[in-house]
């Protein structure tokens, strides 16, 4: 008795799988909070971009911004934790759009004076739109170029890094054989950055008509002097478009 007892315990059918309750799952309610939060820190960053371009970095507040997009100020406070990371985050945010409207764009060209020319075209496009919203770089360089902090870190760390990016492009187009070899690539580099910021007083402060077409002639003739050959020049291609479309 005791052994066909054993045999039938261990003699039991499995039950299924397709039979064995399921075990509830709960939503994802973390994942999509989340997200929502993240979404939500992107537009107070974007809020804040815009303010930052017309009234600076250091205007930016938190109470205005909470106006701006219309919630608490506690709740955007929430998102940064302070003023200072919120600026933090405006200067990420506006680094991150300029290397993708400057930068990377002209990794498509080859490398030497294609990529440079390129380099410089798309800085001068996106300088041509800034001259009525403002730059944060170098409206932020006013304001904090004798004000050590974090803030001041973020604007500097962002400026050299594109900066460094232009010297690399420099050294690519003597290394590929067009510009001289005996030239001082820090030197053009910082004679280009010069023309940027000459543009932006002449343009945006002084208001002087054709500083845009000063800028790109200035470019042309830096590298006319270091021996920049067989290229055509920066503005060629629009004034060949204005060309065809005049042509009677």
């Amino acid at each position: 008795m005791q052994n066909s007892t054993i045999v039938r315990l261990f003699c039991v059918k499995p039950m299924p799988l397709s039979e064995v309750p399921a075990k509830p799952q709960r939503p994802a309610r973390g994942g999509r909070a989340l997200q929502k939060g993240q979404q939500t820190k992107a537009a107070i960053v974007e809020a804040a971009l815009g303010l930052a371009t017309q009234i600076g970095l250091e205007g930016l507040s938190i109470g205005a911004l909470a106006e701006v997009t219309q919630m608490s100020k506690s709740g955007v406070f929430a998102h940064f934790g302070s003023r200072e990371e919120l600026q933090i985050s405006v200067i990420r945010e506006y680094h991150r759009r300029f290397e993708e409207e400057v930068f990377y764009p002209a990794l498509h060209e080859p490398r030497g004076l294609p990529r440079l020319r390129a380099m410089f075209r798309n800085w001068m496009n996106r300088t041509s739109v800034e001259i009525d919203s403002g730059c944060i770089y170098i409206s932020g360089a006013v304001e904090f170029d004798d004000r050590p902090g974090p803030v001041r870190d973020a604007l500097v760390g962002s400026v050299k890094s594109w900066l460094s990016a232009m010297n690399r492009a420099v050294v690519q187009a003597k290394e590929e054989g067009h510009l001289r070899a005996d030239i001082d690539e820090q030197q053009l580099a910082f004679e280009i950055h010069g023309l940027i910021l000459a543009l932006h007083y002449e343009a945006r402060f002084l208001d002087n008509p054709g500083s845009v077409a000063r800028a790109h002639a200035g470019f042309d003739n830096i590298l006319k002097l270091y021996g920049a050959q067989d290229q055509p020049p920066a503005r060629l291609p629009q004034l060949t478009r204005i060309a065809k479309s005049t042509r009677i």
